[in-house]
């Protein structure tokens, strides 16, 4: 009994009264039951879903990983009355849906056995009585303990997906599309979080629902799953080539004279830059065990709230001439389609939130998670946008950092932060598109790690070709942004017009400034 409670966590053991009142309770709900209860419930009495079986199996492992702050507990974000607000107005009127809090276990396996195969007691250690049932609530600091996050938890994770590098080009966003452009940020903003509130509607239409490939399996059967996948495997695979652009420009300003010769080809420091930093990148790809970069990854919403603020220091505290001649535009029509994918982008961590949902452990607060984190993220794309505009005018580059006067100690300290940054959200970003793609090497190959290894050498080889080959930061964040971000979007029949439209738009002028840079170059 000592071992299994060590190994296994918290034992709340119930009497077979209780048990038989909570299942009474259950067949007397009816319809009236929220389904995200099942999911909620004890994972060992549950039924096999279709969903857990179906490539990619390791999807919501990785993103799970890649999207959540490992904190224990954040107590000055705790219950507030916002979230109580929120969750009963907002919920209440999409989706007439309750939700119970519910401890489940902490893992479920990627494969679950038919309901012949398993036991009636999984979760029973041997030397407690039939007479009595467990739930388990293991306190455990790995990123994602699903059923645990509380609300502050589910706040810092939402940030922290939807503020990334994203927030460095909506300064270029605002130059691109004028002042006007930035009703198109406002816009996003209110259908983002529409689809959010629509999002958890569809994970709580049918039992097993947990992430958006299971919610396209549902819809257009493995065709959309498989679909859905694809694409949000390609967008955290353009995500890494942006780190890759990031770090080689953000380098490349801070020693520009840098180069190397090898064998007669001679490397500028952009070039240098970026294989130096793929190759430091490269270790931290091999790790299988990421929990360490995770919880460091958490600190990106410190980050960025750092960066943000540097700019404000420069613009508005440092005594320097920043400020250009003709500086702002209140519409710029050529360019305003780069706007549209640019400020897509900015919302490119939306498929993270079916996993952030399922997570909670009271998941009527989740209305107000997104409410809080869309609130936060847009003020603070519409601030820095606005000021790092105002500052730099029509010579606002695609990274407001490479805009800042590189002698000041604020520049430095942005610079720094954006340099470390993607360190340890490469890694993160990239083993999603890996984990996927070595569920298709045979499970009992006996060179696995070999296989595995070799694809995910490949993977960041690949990222470091297509960014030495497409070196504009903000032109595929554009691309990224209209073909990816805004197709994910786009549910509803009003979102989706316009997310056809910008998808159309901002795709074909993104092509169009790539293809004309290169052949200026």
């Amino acid at each position: 009994m000592k071992n299994s409670a060590s190994e296994s966590g918290l034992y709340i053991i119930e009497s077979d009264e209780d048990v038989e009142k909570d299942m009474q309770k259950d067949e007397n709900d009816g319809n009236d039951s929220d389904y995200s209860n099942d999911s909620n419930g004890n994972l060992s009495m549950r039924k096999p879903s279709n969903y857990s079986i179906a490539w990619p199996q390791s999807y919501r492992q990785s993103i799970d990983l890649y999207g959540s702050v490992p904190s224990p507990n954040i107590g000055f974000l705790g219950t507030t009355s916002l979230s109580r607000l929120s969750s009963s107005f907002i919920s209440s009127s999409l989706t007439r849906r309750h939700t119970l809090e519910v401890l489940q276990p902490e893992k479920k396996p990627l494969l679950q056995p038919t309901e012949e195969e398993q036991p009636r007691h999984t979760l029973l250690p041997p030397q407690i009585s039939r007479k009595s049932s467990i739930k388990i609530s293991k306190v455990s600091h790995e990123p994602h303990i699903p059923g645990q996050c509380t609300f502050g938890q589910a706040v810092l994770n939402g940030i922290n997906a939807l503020c990334g590098i994203g927030i460095l080009s909506t300064p270029y966003a605002a130059k691109e599309g004028g002042w006007i452009g930035l009703s198109i940020l406002l816009l996003y903003a209110v259908f983002s979080f529409y689809t959010g509130l629509l999002l958890r509607y569809c994970l709580d239409s049918a039992p097993g629902l947990e992430t958006y490939p299971d919610i396209g399996q549902a819809a257009f059967g493995t065709t959309g799953r498989v679909i859905i996948s694809i694409i949000l495997y390609m967008e955290l695979y353009a995500c890494c080539i942006e780190y890759i652009i990031v770090e080689s420009d953000n380098l490349s300003t801070l020693f520009p004279n840098a180069h190397i010769s090898l064998g007669g080809v001679e490397l500028n420091a952009h070039i240098l830059f970026a294989i130096l930093t793929a190759v430091a990148l490269l270790p931290t790809v091999w790790l299988r065990d990421l929990r360490i970069l995770s919880y460091i990854s958490a600190c990106g919403v410190i980050a960025t709230i750092l960066v943000v603020l540097c700019l404000f220091w420069v613009g508005l505290l440092d005594n320097a001439d920043i400020h250009t001649q003709g500086t702002t535009k209140t519409f710029n029509l050529a360019t305003f389609p780069v706007a549209i994918g640019l400020y897509g982008y900015c919302y490119a961590g939306h498929a993270v939130f079916p996993n952030i949902y399922t997570a909670m452990a009271n998941r009527n607060q989740f209305p107000g998670v997104l409410l809080v984190c869309f609130a936060i993220c847009t003020s603070m794309y519409c601030a820095v946008a606005i000021m790092g505009y105002t500052a730099f005018g029509k010579a606002t580059l695609s990274q407001y950092t490479l805009n800042m006067p590189q002698h000041l100690v604020a520049t430095k300290i942005a610079v720094w932060t954006t340099v470390v940054n993607p360190f340890t959200k490469y890694a993160l970003s990239l083993s999603p598109v890996a984990m996927c793609l070595e569920e298709l090497i045979p499970a009992n190959s006996p060179n696995f790690f070999i296989y595995s290894k070799l694809i995910r050498t490949a993977l960041v080889v690949s990222t470091l070709l297509v960014g030495l080959s497409v070196p504009f930061f903000g032109l595929v964040m554009s691309l990224t942004g209209s073909l990816l971000t805004m197709f994910v979007v786009s549910i509803c029949v009003t979102i989706i017009v316009v997310g056809i439209v910008s998808s159309c738009l901002g795709s074909y002028s993104a092509l169009s400034e790539i293809i004309q840079e290169l052949f200026k170059s």
